[in-house]
């Protein structure tokens, strides 16, 4: 059997998981990209980020065919249809939610003529680099087992072993159904029981259909809501509630170039906008287990708060690098874990202070942590706001005096004052007070350039930065002040590209940068907020479009070759997408920030 090679661009995959991991799927039917057992493992294809050698799952038609491909309705089920010269197949691609175990099933149904399929199953465990030792014990059992890891293929098809790889070459006809269930197991336990394909298909579609049947919002974005929240669902590790910035790591922000990343994390900065659009949509359960796994991560003392956290509330994420893998279209480094964990971000101060402070007035949890973590985020700014640190875009750089990270602290002692006088507990708000305007007065001082009519990136600075649009999203100024639309004006002018918006002013190592999609999606809640809708919905629009053809979105795009870059799918996206549509399309009950 000949050995097929595909290479995808990052706006090819589409998504499927279990709320615990997720996987890859290329529209040449690859799997090329899946951690197990959860998100942050080792991965066991890793072809997104190499070659199939460092191991994929391909499972396509022999002769050359086009595809189209979507969801099912209201779920996360792929339905990938490929049509050939002797007739048409579909290929239904999902992952149950998770029982003990975690499978990936595959069925091929004909639906015309015949179609000769390949498959072409490549496990290589540890990031693509260990080959596994193949076992065929049981009739339709084949075992791939390395190390810790051991993988269960079962499949009526006829399979033989090669190169360290499991390789069936087969013919579907009109009305014919094969299918492939792969089971993941540690390799020293007991081997795990069969998954019934339809039973499995069924309880999924089931899943799905009723968790998407409780969103509330009906507006007219209501199916572009949908799709981001179930991406939103898809990312979030049910165990604790936690939610990942992006399945994957080192999809580059700038192609061929170094700037590549582990997302596979939670981020405190996502706090107050992920909690919005799930409270928003009708997921009270899911934003309650949000703001807990939020609590229990930042733990009982405000000095030792990180911007990012393990699944679990890990606290030790080190970074290094995988040489055997060359990177996405030759993008190296391939980074695993991520050291921004130890960089010093005042911002976070601010969103987690708001997220706790937008969960009790959304009435989702009223945990007495809460306050207390208010508390001791007072009692530490009191001190810590004259530190620079390394502002929002996680600068690797000299930490400075950024605005946005400033008024976040503002925001930090805004929502404490809020919720001490609400709940009536004793606390020295009074001092906090003194200490709110106090820091209020100093950015709008040291933080607007008069000669800019605008908010700048840092006290001194003459250029503008993406993350000032969200000063009137968290009260910090009302929408109509001057100063706020100076500062709309000015980062229309100074940072878009190709009518998306980049982070911040482009200088020669970041010129090849996409441009940042939640950036543009705050534009458009800021458009809204100074009262230029038109202008809002028309970039609303425009990024929409962006979205592949079932609706994912990555961290960035690039307008010069118009293609998605960065990790993907991005949760910060969707939310901002989630977010950017409640904001220009408002339902009754819907809870808006500041």
């Amino acid at each position: 059997m000949k050995r097929s090679k595909t290479r995808s661009h990052i706006q090819d995959y589409a998504l499927i998981g279990d709320c615990e991991t997720a996987a890859l799927v290329s529209k040449s039917g690859s799997i090329d990209w899946l951690c197990w057992p959860d998100f942050s493992s080792p991965a066991c294809f890793a072809a997104l980020l190499g070659t199939p050698a460092n191991g994929r799952w391909l499972l396509t038609p022999r002769l050359k065919s086009r595809v189209q491909r979507h969801y099912r309705n209201h779920t996360l089920i792929l339905e990938t249809t490929f049509t050939t010269r002797t007739g048409k197949v579909n290929v239904t691609d999902f992952m149950p939610i998770r029982g003990k175990h975690s499978d990936v099933v595959r069925l091929v149904h004909g639906v015309e003529g015949k179609v000769s399929m390949i498959m072409d199953l490549s496990l290589r465990y540890d990031y693509g680099r260990s080959v596994p030792w193949l076992q065929h014990p049981y009739k339709h059992d084949f075992i791939a087992t390395a190390g810790p890891g051991t993988a269960y293929l079962r499949t009526p098809a006829a399979v033989e072993f090669r190169d360290g790889s499991m390789l069936a070459e087969f013919e579907i006809k009109k009305g014919q159904t094969l299918p492939f269930v792969l089971t993941y197991a540690s390799s020293f336990e007991d081997r795990p029981e069969r998954v019934s394909p339809r039973l499995a298909l069924q309880q999924t579609e089931r899943y799905w259909k009723t968790w998407a049947a409780r969103g509330i919002y009906k507006g007219k974005y209501a199916a572009e809501v949908e799709r981001s929240l179930i991406t939103l669902k898809a990312l979030t590790f049910r165990p604790t509630g936690g939610i990942v910035a992006a399945p994957t790591t080192s999809l580059p922000e700038q192609t061929g170039g170094a700037l590549n990343w582990d997302y596979r994390y939670c981020w405190l900065r996502d706090a107050t906008f992920t909690l919005l659009a799930l409270m928003n949509a009708g997921y009270s359960k899911e934003a309650a287990a949000w703001q807990q796994w939020l609590v229990r991560a930042a733990g009982g003392e405000a000095s030792q708060v990180q911007i990012l956290y393990g699944l679990r509330g890990e606290r030790q994420i080190p970074e290094s690098e995988i040489p055997w893998l060359r990177g996405y279209e030759n993008s190296k480094p391939v980074r695993v874990g991520n050291r921004a964990a130890g960089q010093f971000q005042l911002d976070i101060f601010g969103e987690t202070s708001d997220a706790l402070y937008q969960a009790r007035l959304g009435n989702v949890n009223l945990d007495p942590r809460d306050l207390q973590l208010h508390r001791q985020m007072v009692t530490y700014l009191r001190t810590a706001c004259e530190r620079p640190d390394s502002g929002i875009w996680e600068d690797r750089g000299k930490p400075r005096q950024f605005v946005y990270s400033n008024a976040m602290v503002w925001v930090a002692l805004d929502r404490a004052i809020k919720s001490f006088e609400q709940h009536g507990t004793d606390a020295s708000v009074e001092e906090w007070r003194v200490l709110r305007q106090k820091l209020h007065d100093e950015v709008c001082r040291e933080g607007f350039n008069r000669k800019l009519n605008s908010f700048v990136a840092y006290y001194g600075a003459s250029k503008v930065d993406a993350s000032l649009l969200l000063l009137p999203l968290v009260g910090f100024l009302p929408p109509g002040d001057k100063r706020i639309r100076g500062t709309v004006r000015a980062i229309e002018e100074r940072l878009m590209t190709g009518g998306l918006l980049k982070r911040n002013r482009p200088d020669k190592k970041s010129l090849r940068q996409g441009a940042f999609l939640a950036c543009s999606f705050w534009l458009v809640q800021a458009l809204a907020m100074v009262g230029r809708k038109r202008d809002a919905e028309k970039l609303f629009k425009k990024l929409l479009r962006l979205r592949n053809d079932v609706g994912l979105l990555s961290e960035e795009y690039d307008t010069r070759v118009h293609q998605l870059i960065g990790n993907f799918p991005q949760a910060l996206s969707h939310i901002a997408l989630v977010n950017a549509a409640f904001q220009l399309d408002p339902q009754p009950g819907h809870q808006l920030r500041g």
